[in-house]
């Protein structure tokens, strides 16, 4: 098997210099290097990734971070019947209703379910998709079963229709984590379009110990794409890079966007 690539973040300082020009010239002319919409993970929301968004719109880019609902400040819509097909609904009518098309679509952690979905209903408006430390499903698959990642510790913090892991409170003030619908981890994604599979895809891993990715929960997925032939990156950082490694990570996404 061929061995995963190691993606170097750190650019030659003339390529920094030759990049920092077309942002300039980019945000001279009014158009933007490219359109960036992130999809967050579980218990999270699209104020994760306030950071990253700062950061990629210095670089040229017009970036979306649409909140999945029941999730960040869409908490008060959270009930138990919220499945999967809500999630992809969610992103596929932000496209929809903001018009916006050549997308580089990104999905982090659970939000590879999310976005695997969207590809499959409207993959004329995606230009490229990034798997950010994702679950990268086959049709017929869900989070708990049929997933390759062993360790479903969520299963124990399930009770009266979320899932609400120890570090969620209650008394915590916004932004924070919250309870994330069960169903959305037992719906099944159904994937029926072959233009999905036409849209070129990266996967980043991160791991914390590079020399060691066979560790992380998510080096099976990392495997898969690489047997689809898609190039796969590591970052250097935990599960969270847009709050431990930010910068490094719209460094890596800026890197890899291909438009």
């Amino acid at each position: 098997m061929r061995s995963i690539m190691i993606c170097l973040v750190l650019l030659p300082l003339l390529s920094v210099i030759g990049c920092h020009e077309q942002n300039r010239s980019a945000q001279r002319s009014g158009a933007p290097k490219g359109t960036v919409v992130i999809v967050h993970g579980a218990w999270g929301g699209g104020w994760a990734f306030r950071g990253v968004d700062d950061l990629l719109t210095a670089k040229g880019y017009r970036v979306y971070r649409p909140t999945l609902t029941g999730q960040g400040e869409r908490v008060h819509l959270a009930n138990q019947d919220i499945g999967l097909d809500v999630h992809i609904s969610d992103v596929v009518n932000t496209l929809l209703f903001e018009e916006l098309e050549s997308v580089v679509l990104i999905g982090h952690s659970y939000g590879g379910m999310v976005v695997t979905g969207v590809a499959d209903r409207v993959p004329d408006r995606i230009a490229q998709l990034i798997y950010l430390d994702a679950m990268v499903p086959l049709d017929g698959e869900s989070v708990v079963e049929n997933t390759l990642i062993e360790n479903k510790w969520w299963l124990s913090q399930a009770r009266d229709g979320f899932i609400s892991p120890s570090w969620i409170r209650s008394e915590q003030a916004p932004p924070k984590d919250v309870p994330h619908p069960f169903k959305t981890f037992t719906d099944v994604v159904v994937l029926k379009n072959p233009q999905r599979l036409d849209i070129p895809t990266d996967y980043i891993l991160t791991a914390e110990r590079p020399s060691q990715p066979e560790r992380d929960d998510f080096i099976p997925y990392a495997k898969r794409a690489e047997s689809f032939n898609w190039p796969v990156h590591i970052l250097r950082a935990d599960h969270n890079p847009q709050w431990s490694k930010p910068k490094e990570l719209a460094d890596l996404f800026d890197a890899i966007i291909r438009q």
